[in-house]
């Protein structure tokens, strides 16, 4: 029987043609029972519904979605950059998170030459860890999905035959000889995948790009690609209202979200009522609190002891209640001591957001889910002859003596990437991703608390009006002096359609109000009904995100 489909207004068009859906049929919010994908791109979005009307499940279909992303998206994701995925196993009933993040060389000695020279802070093959997001994509699929690498990537190889920029046909080329050799392998279809994932890692494919960082005095070796894994890790989890949202640990900044969900478990928003000053006001300074606190303790916990315990306990988040002011904005940057259990230790004295970073969530009718946040930190250093992009990570680290994320051998920096999955009793009822560098929780927490305080479908909260502070360190800027990182303190950016007497409360409370007209960060958002088995999905348009579903 053929699948219907429930495809909205056209908002970009695109030439290729998929097996069943075409990408100018996508618009920018669906909804249907059978699947749904929002993400970037049409034409990814248009792989990922391919793939879950072929039969693919939610792990298959991020897969090729976030193959396409590295095409459709190109400049603000790359196929040799990074994805953190965070999915739902419903044969498992858990929760787990995917670690498609590359670390930083293993030579002692090039981390020596990082601490006397600095990290490349605006873009160079020095700068990029070990190229992450394909063993990501690969991984996926090994271990949750039910399709071979030859089915997901299909949809990328049709946008690249299609004809485009100068690398398209190299990079098609490097996905054929992994599906070469995924066809070439004997045993089951992990095994397959396995070695098509090892050609690329420890290969003649990995000799091929060795060769190209001597060449261009890049500092990666055979030795950093055949040591890179997919981690699988547990989720950071916090209870919030009766939802229990998961994010990715502390080599991302996602558990800050958690602790500032926390903090606002003791107020009520729902009373405040939605964007007027007190809950625009109470979000900001909860945001601040667990901004310096990710400032000042998070790092990949591979290789620090980050105090998350004690930072998301009940002691913890009583005495960090204390310092929200109602009647006035912060100008202070405040992390506290959940060690000792002080509210505020003394810490030294936003820029707009640099990088390049897409977006990605999938559901299907078995109850998966997925979220994931591709990325890659632009100008890209790109191997031509493979057709494989490098992002630029490592710019997320520093070299500050004793400092959590400083540059250490095979460490993996502290990220802004940070995807969401809400489980509601037990099941995934939402997933979020969002691009934006240091924006993109604070749009997270927005878009969250609109449909749990407030009761908005997807297509309702990812349009709402939304507001940021630059209240925090760069995330991109890998300066030494941290304090000389820090963005404008007191800052808050506000949609231009937020009430102008509610802009006039907040200024006189001491925030340095700033309008703008474009979207504050870039998100996509799924919403499943537990009782219909709706999945709603949508993207903000103004953000030029898409989404579509099988009805």
């Amino acid at each position: 029987m053929k699948t219907r489909r429930s495809l909205c207004i056209v908002l970009l068009s695109c030439s290729a043609i998929f097996a069943s859906v075409r990408a100018d049929e996508i618009g920018w919010k669906a909804f249907g029972k059978g699947g749904a994908v929002a993400a970037g791109g049409a034409g990814a979005v248009a792989a990922g519904i391919t793939i879950l009307e072929q039969g693919g499940n939610a792990a298959d279909a991020a897969a090729a979605t976030l193959l396409a992303l590295s095409i459709t998206d190109y400049g603000s994701y790359t196929i040799g950059a990074e994805i953190p995925l965070i999915i739902y196993n419903a044969n498992k009933k858990e929760v787990k998170v995917l670690c498609g993040l590359g670390g930083a060389p293993l030579d002692p000695k090039t981390i020596e030459w990082f601490y006397e020279n600095g990290i490349p802070s605006k873009g160079s093959i020095k700068a990029a860890p070990v190229p992450g997001a394909l063993s990501l994509c690969i991984t996926t699929v090994k271990l949750y999905g039910t399709m071979s690498f030859e089915q997901v990537v299909a949809p990328s190889l049709e946008l690249l035959d299609a004809g485009g920029k100068d690398w398209y046909p190299n990079l098609a080329k490097t996905f054929r000889r992994l599906i070469e050799t995924e066809k070439k392998t004997r045993g089951n279809r992990r095994r397959k995948l396995q070695a098509a994932r090892d050609r690329f890692y420890k290969g003649d494919i990995a000799d091929e790009l060795v060769a190209w960082y001597v060449e261009n005095g890049g500092f990666l070796r055979k030795e950093d690609l055949a040591a890179h894994k997919t981690r699988v890790e547990k989720p950071v989890r916090v209870n919030y209202r009766g939802y229990t949202v998961c994010k990715c640990d502390t080599w991302t900044q996602g558990p800050y979200l958690c602790q500032t969900l926390r903090l606002l478990e003791g107020f009520d928003l729902k009373e405040m009522g939605h964007l007027s000053a007190d809950y625009v006001h109470v979000l900001t300074e909860a945001l601040k609190l667990g901004f310096a606190d990710r400032d000042k303790y998070y790092g990949d916990p591979l290789f620090v002891d980050v105090p998350l315990k004690a930072l998301l306990s009940n002691k913890y988040r009583k005495l960090r209640c204390s310092l929200i002011d109602m009647s006035k904005a912060s100008d202070e940057v405040r992390p506290g001591d959940p060690i000792a259990m002080k509210a505020v230790v003394a810490a030294e004295p936003c820029r707009p957001w640099q990088g390049g970073t897409t977006t990605c969530v999938v559901a299907d009718r078995w109850g998966n889910m997925v979220s994931a946040t591709p990325s890659g930190n632009r100008p890209y250093a790109v191997c031509e002859e493979l057709g494989i992009g490098h992002g630029n990570r490592l710019r997320s680290l520093n070299t500050t003596k004793g400092h959590p994320n400083r540059i250490q051998p095979g460490k993996r920096p502290r990220i802004t990437l940070t995807p969401t999955i809400v489980l509601k009793d037990g099941k995934p009822i939402v997933a979020i991703s969002v691009a934006g560098g240091d924006l993109q929780d604070q749009t997270t927490l927005n878009c969250l608390l609109n449909h749990v305080e407030f009761g908005m479908m997807p297509a309702e909260a990812v349009t709402a009006v939304r507001f940021s502070t630059g209240h925090q360190e760069n995330s991109f800027d890998p300066n030494s002096i941290r304090a000389e990182t820090l963005g404008t303190l007191a800052s808050l950016t506000v949609d231009e359609r937020l009430n102008e007497s509610v802009r006039d409360e907040l200024a006189k409370r001491g925030h340095k109000i700033k309008t703008t007209a474009r979207p504050i960060a870039y998100p996509v958002m799924i919403y499943v009904d537990p009782e219909t088995g709706i999945m709603h999905a949508a993207g903000d348009p103004k953000a030029r995100r898409h989404a579509a579903a099988i009805e």
